[in-house]
């Protein structure tokens, strides 16, 4: 199946590992010159929280979000498909029908396979099958979640050079996992040097493949509230589909987690 995406660069080149070691900034074709209004409103207002309430209620409008207060059933329908409710589906289970909604957008923007969903995509019949019937029942509507995500993506991007300057390429989050199946390990473990403390320890340095959306957080401790095994990552800002405290915190509580675009990846692992 040939692979598209509606990126400034190929998907080759935004899954290798020197993507990690030297990243790019991403532009997803067209949402600047579609909604250029937005984005010079936005450049105008120093408040960062002011920003995120000004996008929000820029995407409701657009999209009709605003009219579910009015209980209108076209407005149901449309906060069922929002971005915001994604979200919270896949906070909730990423291996859901929100995940898979994600998943498909991930794949169709930046050319980035699916490769776990209940179960390893390239291996397992009944994965594949559920991630395929996920994703077409959570189509409804999908041209417009497509085009929210698309804004999220550059809002967020807007955001992150904003807060970290300009000049920083890279953010340190972590990843906890019960399922290192879910994983391809592409190298061995290089040893390293451990640091003092339970969970300082560094064991060395694995490259593997992740899914083309994981969540990460950007708390240590957090992490291993998710998993027995714990990955210290290096990862590029331009991969950053969504972090905690982008949004109003009345549209999205919840954990400090991001939201990450996969392909390969040098990560360390953490021992207690």
């Amino acid at each position: 199946m040939s692979v598209f995406s509606r990126c400034n660069l190929p998907p080759w080149k935004i899954g290798a590992v020197e993507f990690q070691d030297d990243p790019e900034w991403l532009e997803i074709e067209g949402v600047r010159t579609m909604d250029p209004r937005l984005f010079a409103r936005l450049t105008g207002i120093a408040d960062e929280a002011e920003r995120g309430n000004v996008f929000h209620d820029y995407v409701s409008v657009k999209f009709r979000l605003h009219e579910w207060e009015q209980h209108q059933a076209s407005a149901r329908s449309s906060l069922r498909h929002s971005y915001v409710q994604l979200l919270h589906g896949w906070s909730a289970d990423s291996n859901g029908r929100a995940g898979a909604v994600l998943k498909g957008w991930v794949e169709s923007r930046f050319g980035l396979r699916a490769t776990f969903h209940c179960g390893r995509l390239g291996e397992d019949e009944t994965a594949r099958e559920r991630y395929w019937n996920d994703r077409m029942r959570g189509a409804a509507g999908m041209m417009g979640v497509a085009m929210q995500l698309d804004l999220l993506y550059t809002f967020c991007q807007d955001e992150l050079r904003r807060q970290f300057g300009g000049h920083e390429r890279w953010v340190t989050l972590y990843r906890g996992t019960h399922d290192p199946e879910e994983y391809a390990v592409k190298t061995d473990a290089v040893p390293g040097k451990a640091s003092a403390g339970p969970e300082a320890d560094l064991s060395g340095e694995e490259v593997v493949e992740l899914n083309c959306l994981s969540s990460f957080t950007s708390d240590r401790e957090v992490a291993w509230e998710f998993g027995s095994r714990v990955w210290e990552v290096r990862v590029p800002l331009a991969k950053v589909v969504f972090f905690n405290g982008l949004l109003p915190r009345w549209l999205l509580g919840g954990e400090s987690e991001w939201l990450v675009l996969g392909g390969e990846y040098r990560v360390r692992m953490l021992r207690w």
